[in-house]
């Protein structure tokens, strides 16, 4: 009980889970609930009997419940990443200018990739085009990753062509495909500080206050564009800070934070997101959270685990139901029509219910796909892309899909 309320599940959940003789969390229960209650996308692989279910089956039953709980005492929810045009009015990493897996916090900030293998990059809402400006960024872990400056035109890959310019953890500068020693190493806990000096054409860098000197003249024709705020993540996380909080190391020289730009001298992204963004209404068909099996016996096994873990949640209780083949649709119908708030189900029937508009996917903020392998191995590729693309990327307060 205590190690899960630790982990911040919620009391009713860890009775539940104590109840079923469950003593202590498994290491893929401890290492994958909290990062789903933070709002993470997890990717999991553990033999059977680990806890997989559990895993992922307690931070959905909490957030669907706290989601419920709040529409019903009339909370919007105050999360930051605005959607549309309106993103562009704070000064944040654009969710509408990134990499496919790259993830940024609810305070527009924090910036995430998983990926291990690939680069994903990240450009501000926000760009320059004359003074002296500073922002800081803090490395969270021990990922690689350039940070630094670009233009609109720039890959996201910073450093890789003529409109960037890059500094990385490996103590390199970039520029163009051109990798050359500069500075020193950075790592987690380290703060860099990014500078950039237009009307000069000069960009430096600075790691926990210390000056690393010139790293970059800008090329003539590029000092009449707009530069933003800029970074690439291999499996790491930052957090940005354009000056709206205090800097650990403020600059000196003139240089100003970011945030504090006159608005003559700041250009908005032209990356302003025409992202689907999911409707208000509550749809009684439209549940929050969505579980893919890939057989009919895991499916039933997963809804009897919801079914227990939810046991002592209550105002609102959720209302689960198993969507399976084999089983008389207009009963699955009339129990969606009442309403649901999470879907345990297989491809087969999943699919004819989406196809037809008798299950939306207007709402869903959780889409688990429960032993990914079997369903790919199956060949649930083309259902699992079709169902993603209809789920909302972003809600309409600003959560992003969970998956």
């Amino acid at each position: 009980f205590f190690c899960l309320t630790e982990m911040g599940v919620m009391p009713e959940i860890a009775q539940a889970v104590e109840e079923m003789d469950w003593l202590l969390p498994t290491d893929i229960q401890s290492e994958s609930i909290p990062l789903i209650l933070g709002g993470g996308d997890v990717l999991m692989a553990a033999e059977t009997g680990s806890g997989k279910t559990g895993a992922f089956s307690i931070p959905v039953i909490q957030i669907v419940y706290e989601t419920l709980k709040d529409q019903m005492e009339g909370k919007k929810g105050k999360a930051t990443i605005k959607t549309g045009g309106a993103v562009l009015n704070k000064w944040q990493m654009n969710p509408y200018d990134r990499g496919t897996a790259f993830a940024i916090g609810s305070d527009g900030l924090c910036c995430q990739s998983r990926e291990v293998k690939e680069w994903h990059g990240c450009r501000a809402t926000r760009g320059v085009t004359k003074g002296k400006y500073y922002y800081e960024v803090s490395c969270h872990d021990q990922g690689l990753c350039r940070v630094g400056w670009s233009t609109m035109q720039a890959s996201l890959d910073l450093g890789t062509d003529k409109f960037g310019f890059g500094f990385g953890g490996t103590g390199k500068k970039s520029h163009n495909k051109q990798f050359d020693s500069y500075g020193e190493e950075f790592t987690m806990h380290d703060t860099i500080g990014c500078y950039l000096d237009i009307d000069k054409g000069q960009v430096k860098f600075s790691k926990n206050g210390k000056d690393l000197g010139l790293a970059f003249e800008i090329p003539p024709h590029i000092r009449n564009q707009a530069l933003f705020a800029a970074c690439v993540l291999k499996n790491a996380e930052l957090k940005f800070n354009f000056g709206e909080e205090d800097f650990k190391f403020p600059p000196k020289d003139g240089y100003i934070g970011l945030c504090k730009a006159p608005d003559g001298s700041v250009v908005k992204s032209q990356h302003s997101g025409n992202a689907q963004v999911v409707q208000t209404q509550n749809l009684p068909n439209a549940p929050k959270a969505l579980i893919v099996e890939p057989s009919r016996e895991l499916a039933e096994q997963t809804l009897n685990n919801v079914k227990q873990f939810k046991k002592y949640v209550d105002n609102p209780k959720l209302r689960e139901l198993l969507i399976i083949g084999g089983v008389a649709a207009r009963d699955q119908l009339s129990v969606l029509e009442q309403g649901v708030d999470i879907v345990v189900g297989t491809p087969g029937r999943l699919d004819d219910l989406v196809s037809t508009g008798k299950l939306n996917l207007s709402q869903v903020r959780f889409l688990v796909l429960d032993e990914a392998d079997g369903l790919l191995l199956q060949g649930y590729s083309d259902f699992i892309n079709r169902i993603h693309s209809q789920i909302p990327q972003i809600t309409s307060d600003g959560k992003r899909l969970q998956v």
